[in-house]
């Protein structure tokens, strides 16, 4: 199944205080293997941005002016996102603007299937830190790219948490262009190479021993 990684920047975290979507990012799976599609937009939310929101994601008033308004790109978001699950990191909190964006301009909202990342971390890791880069740094995932919340940026670092939260492996390779001969080469040339040590005759002995005197105690 396909799947969309999204990711949003805002001017503000409520949206009942009038705060407004300043950027989109998407990133699409199939079967958890990022493709080439990718869906990212700056937007001008015809208000300031935040102090706070700007310390986030350092996306200025004047650079957003420029940019395109979400009416204008919400028919190709829509069309991107369209029968996919979406996959989103504190979900309530993207979608709230998304589907403010939407209302505002008659649109129903989204009804995708939601994955929440968040919740699937709290779940596995009760009591402990989960935002994304604390997962980053559970699962060893390099997040140094991220000075400031970008969407697209922060997309690409939760695919890869996802992908360790449902304790999946990243595919770290591909044999779409490796021929079988080449491929048996290089299975034959990995061989097992720890030694072995034998235990001694006192060693057996002693274990011996040890059953004896235990196993009854231990399981009966």
């Amino acid at each position: 199944m396909k799947e969309i990684v999204l990711d949003t920047e805002t001017t503000g975290i409520s949206v009942k205080e009038g705060h407004r979507l300043v950027e989109i990012g998407c990133i699409e799976l199939d079967n958890l293997i990022p493709t080439k599609k990718s869906f990212h937009y700056y937007l001008n939310p015809e208000r300031k941005v935040s102090e706070k929101a700007f310390e986030v994601h350092g996306y200025t008033d004047e650079f957003l002016s420029h940019q395109k308004k979400f009416n204008e790109i919400s028919e190709e978001f829509l069309s991107f996102i369209e029968n996919k699950r979406l996959i989103i990191h504190n979900a309530e909190f993207d979608l709230s603007h998304l589907n403010n964006e939407l209302g505002l301009i008659g649109k129903n909202k989204i009804d995708n299937e939601i994955v929440d990342t968040l919740s699937l971390a709290r779940d596995k890791y009760p009591g402990s830190p989960v935002s994304l880069d604390a997962l980053c740094k559970r699962f060893r995932i390099d997040n140094s790219k991220r000075v400031k919340h970008t969407a697209l940026i922060d997309c690409d670092l939760l695919a890869s948490v996802y992908i360790n939260l449902i304790d999946q492996k990243e595919p770290s390779f591909d044999l779409s262009n490796t021929n079988e001969e080449s491929l048996s080469l290089n299975i034959k040339s990995v061989q097992y190479s720890k030694k072995v040590i034998k235990p001694s005759a006192e060693e057996l002995r002693q274990h011996k021993d040890y059953l004896k005197k235990n196993i009854k105690k231990n399981f009966f």
